[in-house]
């Protein structure tokens, strides 16, 4: 069977499924309802349909949401299984695969040591973060991986018959359970979604590690000790910026389920390998009398030297001859040791500026150090906050608790130094400051820390337009401090980028070229300070946010910025997407470890002027477009008007609100909701608007040459398109009929949406996606059946908008509609 075979039998039982549960005339209104949007989709016009959508009950209208959004989440089942299919029956070198990387790296002039010094340069951090647009219920999740897991069998013949009725089962029950939740999730909510995916990439990690071990064997003809230069961090229960919910009882809540899933994790892995390893000497089982004494300090929560006891046992397993027991039957759980251990994850805290330096000022008055540290200009809180960093006197006084203020600052540094006690230093990763803006910024936390005796590491956040260019600045400036540079020590210098502010303060050419001179210009200051570095990329999953595949992203990045490694978020849906099976899971960390690795041994050659003038010029024109676009005095009701940013900061979506602190404005919008709208229309704005005016600035000529040459041009340029083919003028144009149509502003984003496709096929040389066949195939697949969720959606948002409490009308089918798309479209914010 192929995918079509795959879809078809979904669909098939999920509408037996309709016809049994809700009636012939709902499985009818169903049907009739896929016909005119596939009439309407051929060119035939949709009149018939926007009167049956106009006609709709309400209880029709979220049966019909609830109808097509299972289509979707069943289709993308589908898809996944179908990548696993073909990844599975790949013969030979798989492109962006380990053995890749290292083929690759010796055709570069690389010996063998050369590689395993840069493998143990770099490490790849993913890091996991929450998202609105991943709302499913953990019950309904289990469904589908249920489902997902009996794909396989439906094209075994002697196995068919039963994987259908079991398919069918789950369908049904999923039908009758209640997708959303009925209250707003919680941070553990949250933690809990992210953590599900960990089990999964456990599966993938061992085979992993013997793919680089087989590598070092095939490329270079010998072994390697090697080891996977991988970590994984969260911020779920650590990202208190603008979340009043993450608290400190919250971040130590997250901590001991970190502690309680590692320990599961273990205790598993360790369990299997007591199994295999049942080798006997002299009436003595030698190895698995080392595990079931590891297993029971495991068991019982205490601290264990873990990875030494595990590489002694792997040695001895060698040293006895049973080199392929300790590859085969011990890698699995030495792998899984070296990656989670017992803290499973390293816990980030971040934690906003303005915050940080509010509860610095309450210790330095209470102290008696400064009456208005906040009002001082920064020479001076330099001045400050560098003697206090080299003094030990604490500020507040001794036994005398926090006020609640200043405890919702300093309490989660506490949670961490008390879990670090636990299980080790991995349990804690790096402070980190939103909207970082100068160098007291970033001391603060240290001297916060320092009232709990503890060491942190600080990683500045510079996430707008402003702040990318001063970054560099900011950053001599800081590691020009001698106090800091006693506390940064030898330790990496980590530096937080965010897409997602930069885009929506200039628009996404220009924050695309912010960012890589930013990582330019800071590397070249870390480099003359002798400090290592590495960048961490606050990316979303939409190309808006910095989206798109983690190998494009890696090997875009500019040449000689990857030192110490790079570190990328994981949002919701992604983790989804790409952490749902394990040979998924296995394929998307050797893209993105072989993007690692390529870009770290890339030469860093100065690139051509005219490349560089050319960007330049057209960042300032791009931006200079956007700029004209949301700061036009009719922009922010015409964008209230065309997208349901209203009503998804009424929904319950996500813990954090959709809004940092103040007036509802464009500016303390959060990135998530402001992307996520533009994609929920269609229209993708954040992921192409202004391109053509700077590919007018370029020329075409040399943004061909560029695009044939350039990788980070040509991964910025792959990135719109993406966002242009899952873009659909068809779908926008509804969503305009809300308040939108006919006026000025809806006219210029349809003229630049037209000639940025015309501008982009032209530097690229043809269709979009014309590269990217199984995307494309995928946008053909879904868009017929996703158009009814877009109609009924702006349906509902007529209705809710005109009618007195409408949305407390409409909140649930609106919510419907919202999830559908997210499933739908994918990448949405």
């Amino acid at each position: 069977m192929g995918i079509r075979d795959d879809v078809n039998l979904l669909g098939r039982t999920l509408g037996q499924v309709l016809k049994e549960q809700e009636g012939e005339d709902f499985f009818n209104l169903v049907e009739e309802v896929r016909a005119l949007v596939r009439r309407a989709r051929g060119g035939e016009g949709s009149a018939e349909l926007q009167t049956l959508i106009a006609d709709l009950e309400v209880g029709d209208a979220e049966n019909l949401l609830r109808a097509f959004t299972w289509y979707f989440q069943l289709v993308n089942l589908a898809e996944e299984y179908e990548r696993v299919r073909s990844l599975s029956e790949a013969k030979g070198i798989r492109s962006q695969s380990l053995e890749k990387a290292l083929t690759d790296l010796k055709a570069l002039g690389l010996s063998a040591e050369e590689v395993e010094a840069l493998i143990a340069r770099v490490n790849l951090g993913l890091t996991f973060t929450a998202h609105p647009t991943e709302m499913r219920r953990r019950t309904v999740r289990n469904h589908l991986v249920d489902v997902a897991d009996t794909i396989p069998e439906l094209g075994e013949a002697d196995r068919a018959e039963e994987a259908t009725l079991r398919v069918a089962a789950h369908i049904e029950a999923m039908w009758s359970t209640p997708e959303l939740r009925r209250l707003k999730p919680t941070v553990q909510d949250e933690v809990k979604g992210g953590l599900s995916y960990l089990p999964i990439i456990a599966q993938a990690l061992p085979r992993l590690q013997r793919d680089l071990e087989r590598a070092f064997m095939h490329v270079y003809g010998r072994h390697s000790d090697a080891r996977l230069p991988l970590s994984f961090s969260s911020w779920m229960g650590g990202d208190r910026d603008g979340n009043p919910f993450v608290t400190p009882e919250a971040t130590r809540e997250t901590l001991t389920l970190h502690r309680e899933r590692a320990r599961e994790l273990l205790l598993t892995q360790i369990s299997q390998a007591f199994a295999d390893l049942s080798q006997d000497d002299d009436g003595e089982e030698p190895y698995r009398q080392t595990l079931r004494e590891l297993h029971n300090a495991v068991r019982d929560g205490e601290k264990v030297d873990l990875l030494p006891t595990l590489e002694a046992l792997d040695a001895r397993l060698r040293q006895d001859g049973q080199a392929r027991s300790a590859d085969q039957l011990l890698t699995p759980l030495l792998t899984v040791a070296r990656t989670f251990g017992q803290h499973l994850v390293s816990l980030d805290v971040r934690e906003h500026s303005q915050l940080t330096g509010a509860a610095v000022a309450m210790l330095l008055k209470e102290a008696g150090v400064s009456e208005n540290y906040a009002d001082l200009p920064e020479e001076a809180k330099l001045d400050v906050l560098s003697k206090e960093l080299t003094s030990r006197r604490p500020l507040w006084p001794a036994g005398t608790p926090f006020p609640e203020e200043l405890e919702r600052t300093v309490g989660p540094i506490r949670e961490v130094q008390q879990a670090v006690a636990q299980v080790g230093p991995r349990a804690f990763g790096r402070f980190v400051i939103s909207m970082s803006e100068s160098v007291s910024d970033i001391l603060e936390p240290l001297l916060l820390a320092r009232e709990v005796g503890f060491r942190i590491l600080p990683v500045p956040l510079f996430e707008t337009l402003a702040d990318l260019e001063r970054a560099p600045s900011v950053m001599r400036a800081l590691l020009s401090l001698p106090a800091y540079r006693a506390v940064l020590g030898e330790d990496v210098q980590e530096i937080m980028l965010g897409y997602s502010d930069s885009n929506k303060d200039a628009g996404f050419l220009a924050a695309n070229w912010a960012l890589h001179e930013a990582q330019r210009q800071i590397s070249a200051v870390c480099q003359q300070a002798g400090v290592p570095w590495r960048f961490f990329h606050g990316r979303g999953t939409s190309i808006g946010r910095g989206g798109g595949p983690a190998s494009r992203a890696i090997l875009g990045q500019p040449a000689g910025t990857i030192d110490a490694g790079i570190r990328i978020t994981e949002q919701g849906e992604a983790l989804a997407d790409k952490y749902s099976h394990p040979v998924l899971a296995h394929r998307n960390l050797e893209q993105a470890l072989y993007g690692l690795l390529l870009s770290a041994a890339r030469p860093q050659n100065p690139l051509p002027e005219a490349w560089t003038d050319a960007l330049t010029r057209a960042s300032k024109v791009s931006a200079q477009t956007y700029r004209d676009l949301v700061e036009d005095s009719h922009f922010l009701p015409f964008f209230e008007a065309v997208t349901p940013i209203h009503e998804i900061s009424r929904l319950n979506i996500a813990s954090r609100p959709v809004r940092r602190p103040g007036a509802p404005t464009l500016s303390n919008l959060r990135a998530i909701p402001w992307v996520m709208s533009w994609t929920q229309n269609r229209s993708n704005l954040p992921g192409w608007y202004g391109l053509p005016e700077a590919m007018d600035t370029i020329g075409l000529e040399v943004a061909r040459e560029m695009y044939r040459e350039w990788p980070f041009f040509r991964s910025m340029i792959d990135n719109a398109q993406m966002a242009l083919a899952k873009s659909d003028p068809v779908i926008f144009e509804d969503y305009l009929s809300l308040g939108g149509a006919g006026t000025e502003l809806a006219g210029r984003l349809k003229a630049a949406y037209a000639e940025a496709v015309r501008q982009v096929e032209a530097v690229i040389g043809g269709e979009l996606l014309q590269n990217e066949l199984r995307l494309k195939q995928s946008i053909a697949l879904r868009n017929p059946y996703i158009d009814p969720i877009h109609r009924i959606q702006v349906e509902l948002l007529r209705r809710a908008r005109a009618e007195e409490n409408g949305l407390d009308i409409y909140e649930r089918p609106l919510l419907l509609s919202v999830q559908g798309i997210a499933a739908g479209v994918r990448n949405t914010g």
